[in-house]
């Protein structure tokens, strides 16, 4: 049986050796359980000495792979290529910064054993994040779970074994626009969720800030749920009803008083108010217009300068 081990990697120079050398404190393990094992890395269009770092590792170690990309695609779609360059009967995905520790490995398959189609990890605390990130992520969990028939599970991390059959199902959803942790709740299957305390980066900082967060969540939302676009018909039929109801009221006003002038100021901040929601909607349209716009292009997810 084979282990296909995927690393998605972006300037993680300092942290490709160590991941590996973490990784094969595992080998009485494997050996034990008859597993082969290839290592994928997958350079994202590194700007440090990454590639290189595997490529020495390729030398002194044939099942270590190296595909790395003409420029930067992003996380989602070095996901993907690692799904399609894996092999192996299992594949597990892991990030190269030792925040996924390999030490759960025997665990994981323990439960692949037991009948489990895939076994994910959650982190039940946020140790060393901000404390306005950690708040905004609980929100973000809670908002989809909400609005979303596709669950996801708060804290989840990419770090999961699946069996083949989870990641052909993966690979089978080949849209542009990726969303890999709406992905795997949608796929289903048989999942076991381990749980552990929040481990720090090996080395170097996260390529993840707020503002990446906040457009990854975006993308989460449009990718999984049509809330938002039912939302903003709603707003706008209230909107129409509360114009009614004051025209109304401002006809009666008039005849009454015949003063047309007065009131003119909040009658400014009522058409502000209403072109504010107005570019709102429309807004949230732009946002699954994009999407569409993205898709039917058809470009590929990802372009490969090096494979090894």
């Amino acid at each position: 049986m084979l282990l296909s081990v995927i690393v998605p990697c972006y300037n993680e120079e300092e942290n490709v050796p160590v991941f590996y050398a973490e990784l094969c404190k595992n080998e009485p393990f494997f050996q034990q359980e008859g597993l082969d094992l290839e290592v994928i890395y997958i350079d994202d269009g590194s700007g440090d000495g990454t590639a290189e770092q595997v490529r020495r590792l390729h030398e002194k170690d044939p099942r270590v792979h190296l595909v790395s990309f003409s420029r930067n695609f992003g996380k989602e779609a070095g996901i993907y290529a690692g799904f399609q360059k894996a092999k192996g009967d299992y594949v597990v995905m892991m990030d190269a910064d030792l925040q996924d520790p390999p030490s759960l490995l025997p665990e994981m398959f323990s439960w692949i054993k037991q009948g489990y189609d895939s076994v994910a990890t959650r982190r039940v605390t946020r140790k060393g994040e901000p404390p306005i990130r950690s708040f905004f992520a609980r929100m973000f969990y809670r908002l989809m779970n909400k609005i979303s028939k596709t669950e996801i599970v708060d804290g989840a991390r990419d770090y999961r074994l699946m069996t083949r059959q989870v990641v052909d199902a993966i690979l089978s959803m080949c849209e542009y626009n990726r969303f890999t942790k709406g992905i795997f709740g949608w796929v289903g299957y048989q999942t076991k969720w381990l749980e552990y305390e929040n481990v720090e980066r090996a080395h170097g900082e996260t390529k993840w800030n707020f503002w990446k967060l906040f457009l990854y969540s975006i993308d989460g939302i449009t990718a999984f749920s049509t809330v938002p676009l039912a939302i903003s018909s709603v707003v706008g039929l209230l909107f129409c009803f509360a114009a009614f109801v004051a025209i109304v009221a401002l006809v009666i006003k008039n005849l009454i008083t015949h003063d047309p002038v007065a009131g003119w100021p909040s009658m400014v901040c009522i058409i502000l108010l209403v072109a504010g929601v107005q570019l709102f909607c429309v807004g949230i349209l732009g946002q699954y217009l994009s999407k569409t716009y993205l898709e039917v292009k058809k470009r590929p997810i990802y372009l490969v300068k090096e494979e090894l």
